[in-house]
């Protein structure tokens, strides 16, 4: 490791939320020192938000893993490398080879797409271990958006985003992105183009229970009941069938099914909705109406919108009133992203189309979606025995912290105990990694290479960045793209070979796919040949080579010369413009008739349940989560620059319930639900409406056994416990994590 007290500066793409923003960091020695705006970087131009002035110290964290953890004698110890995955293959090889292969669950978690390794290698891992016991961050997020895309589109990653630089009006339903930065929606400086949209002369309405930030930015704020925004989606489509306002524009040749769903629209008038929704007839009305008006309009919905009992219709309304405008893919509308690392376009047709419920948790019965289980299941698929197949005896975490994250931490706690064998790859030692027989620490972000695989899926420009180490790996670290090839061969029978052979498999597997496509500009070539024209100094740059250059803007190993290479991006290290977003239709449909298919079954099947909630009109308090700009679900708050002030584990609670209550701020409040019960402080505040209260997720840094010794100094509770699991959106398998009634009563003492 490098003495020198030397100072320089490194280009770094921030991988702390999904704006993506570019850092300039000061590097003295082998330590990062400070972070600020890169100014020249393509896509955020200098934009830093609290996370990013962070870096140096999330990158520097005293508390992060050095070396593996095994379990000896009940007692996790430091280790070799070499112990840690002898290990892993000892423990995880006998689960497959005597109780089959569903036997091993694996668990990815939200930081998990923010690294390189973490989209490379998981996908190898699973196909290796060739299991179906697959959960993830998702489903406590943002399943919704995927099937309901996949449904319309054919495709659960065809996710169009609103075009924030050009639109006249912006309707955003459950998201605040001056907290959050944005989510499936990659975007620098949200805030700003939220400004900009006003200063142009634009629009912008917000739906949300709370008076957050972004509400009080908006020329609208509508105070909905909370798990009602399908209900007033669906209100808004009547409107615009009802006064002849639906106009499809170009997108009329690419739709299918808009008479069925006028019919199956008619009866959520507005006259109908507004007592469930707690927004007056007139209000529903003039939100309709303005969109159709708009010269350009965007709908957006987030994470509000998906974590509630209809998530998935709520994503497909979105949609639906941008198809019923017009406004879907056209400028200033909602388009779909390009990424650079996008599959090699294909020639517009019919596809095979998305399925649900293609296998079934062994359980529950709840249907898979894109692949996965809901991770609300994960506790009872460990701890439950049933006469058809074998529960999940061994655990893989990637990134994950379920015991925060799932609703019923407690009962998961206690299933993750019960596992023959548990292998986490996390820097910290936190509440789910503590149960791990081993432990696996990638090394921190400054010592890993960046490329945003994910985000730039979702990006509102098109653009494409990378990033080498800012600084050399420690000695004693290893790089988490090795961690994960090395796991991946313990875990599939070739413990010890050499990890590079991981590489070398998806490489070879890809490019001999490539050359027998009749689309692909490799049409025909000999994989060996192209496999030698890759540059890159490790196998996840070849990788990352191999994927520009068969990408949408790549130089095809030579038919288009002026493409993308890895070499040409390492030439430019604040990124490259690929240029504002275009229309693409009909090119991204995937559905069996490629057309939009706007009115699916499964759609259709679970529409009665939303009618049946027009007649709901729940009594006493319902609870809703909230986000902060200082924080990211449960992987900041062991960073002191990102805790404390108004980043706190509080009770929202408004004036007029607490006063029924006989609450105060500041005491201590129990909370309850079906899950069980958390105490917090109350603040109270009318940023919430009448009737809700709101608790942030990820806390609860109280458990035994951790090495978290800031966020264990003021743990919060975990918001997550007071949920039992059985609440999901049938279609995607999501959690119900917004709207959930609880009981409050005064705890005693002011916390």
């Amino acid at each position: 490791m490098s003495t020198t007290t030397d100072s320089r500066t490194a280009l770094r793409v921030c991988p702390l939320c999904e704006a993506t923003c570019g850092l300039t960091l000061t590097i003295e020695g082998t330590r990062v020192t400070g972070a600020r705006g890169d100014r020249d970087d393509v896509f955020s131009k200098g934009f830093i938000c609290p996370k990013g002035a962070s870096f140096g110290a999330a990158d520097g964290d005293p508390d992060r893993l050095r070396t593996p953890l095994v379990r000896k004698d009940g007692e996790l110890r430091e280790a070799t490398w070499a112990e840690a995955f002898d290990a892993v293959a000892a423990g995880l090889r006998p689960v497959v080879e005597a109780h089959g292969p569903n036997a091993v669950g694996v668990v990815l978690g939200n930081p998990n797409v923010h690294t390189m390794a973490g989209a490379l290698y998981p996908p190898v891992l699973l196909a290796g271990l060739g299991t179906r016991s697959l959960f993830t961050a998702s489903t406590v997020d943002q399943m919704p958006k995927h099937v309901s895309s996949g449904l319309l589109y054919g495709d659960a990653h065809a996710i169009p985003v609103p075009d924030l630089d050009r639109t006249d009006h912006l309707l955003l339903l459950g998201a605040n992105p001056l907290e959050s930065n944005g989510s499936l929606c990659t975007a620098p400086d949200f805030p700003g183009k939220l400004k900009a949209l006003k200063a142009r002369g634009g629009t912008l309405t917000v739906v949300d229970p709370r008076l957050t930030r972004t509400a009080k930015l908006a020329d609208r704020h509508v105070a909905i009941r909370p798990g009602t925004d399908a209900l007033l989606l669906a209100a808004m489509a009547q409107v615009l069938f009802e006064e002849a306002l639906v106009d499809l524009g170009d997108l009329a040749p690419h739709v299918q099914g808009v008479d069925e769903l006028a019919s199956a629209m008619r009866e959520f008038t507005p006259e109908a909705v507004a007592g469930a929704c707690d927004v007056d007839a007139g209000t529903i009305r003039a939100l309709a109406r303005e969109l159709a008006a708009a010269p350009t309009a965007a709908v957006y919905g987030r994470i509000g919108s998906c974590t509630v009992p209809h998530g998935t219709l709520a994503s497909w309304l979105v949609d639906v009133l941008n198809i019923l405008t017009g406004n879907l893919d056209r400028p200033g509308g909602a388009l779909f992203p390009h990424s650079a690392t996008d599959k090699t376009p294909r020639p517009a047709g019919p596809g095979r189309g998305f399925a649900l419920g293609r296998w079934h948790s062994r359980v529950g019965g709840h249907p898979e979606a894109k692949g996965e289980l809901p991770l609300s299941a994960l506790a009872e698929e460990i701890d439950t025995a049933t006469p058809e197949g074998s529960p999940i005896r061994a655990l893989v975490t990637v990134a994950a912290n379920p015991v925060l994250s799932a609703p019923d931490g407690d009962r998961l706690d206690k299933a993750l105990d019960s596992l023959d064998f548990m292998v986490s790859v996390d820097p910290y030692l936190g509440e789910t990694a503590r149960h791990a027989d081993v432990v696996l620490p990638p090394p921190p972000p400054s010592q890993a290479p960046h490329f945003d695989f994910a985000f730039n899926a979702f990006a509102v420009r098109n653009q494409v960045r990378y990033n080498r180490a800012a600084v050399p790996l420690e000695d004693g670290r290893m790089a988490e793209t090795e961690i994960l090839a090395r796991l991946t061969l313990a875990a599939t029978g070739m413990h010890g070979a050499d990890p590079s052979a991981v590489d070398d498999l998806v490489i070879g597997q890809t490019l001999g796919k490539a050359v027998r496509e009749a689309h692909s500009p490799v049409h025909g070539r000999d994989p060996r040949e192209l496999a030698g024209l890759l540059t890159g100094d490790t196998g996840p740059e070849r990788r990352l080579d191999m994927m520009l250059r068969l990408g949408p803007y790549g130089e095809g190993f030579g038919a288009h010369p002026d493409g993308l290479t890895l070499d040409k991006l390492l030439a430019h290290p604040h990124g490259i413009d690929l240029g504002p977003l275009k229309p693409r239709l009909p090119q991204p449909l995937k559905t069996v008739s490629g057309r939009i298919e706007l009115l699916p079954r499964p759609i259709v099947d679970d529409l009665p349940r939303l009618r049946t909630a027009l007649r709901e009109r729940p009594d006493g308090l319902v609870l809703i989560g909230r986000r902060h700009l200082r924080s990211n679900n449960s992987w900041l708050h062991n960073i002191p620059a990102l805790t404390g002030g108004t980043n706190r584990c509080t009770l929202h609670i408004h004036p007029d319930d607490a006063d029924r209550l006989g609450l105060a701020d500041g005491d201590a409040v129990r909370i309850k639900g079906a899950g069980g019960e958390v105490t917090a402080p109350a603040e109270v505040t009318d940023v919430v409406r009448q009737g809700v209260v709101s608790l942030p997720h990820g806390w609860g840094h109280d458990r035994p056994g951790t090495r978290m010794s800031h966020a264990a100094v003021d743990p919060g509770v975990n918001v997550n416990q007071l949920l039992d699991g059985s609440l999901l959106d049938p279609l995607s398998g999501n959690a119900v994590l917004n709207g959930i009634p609880v009981e409050l009563s005064r705890a005693g003492a002011t916390l």
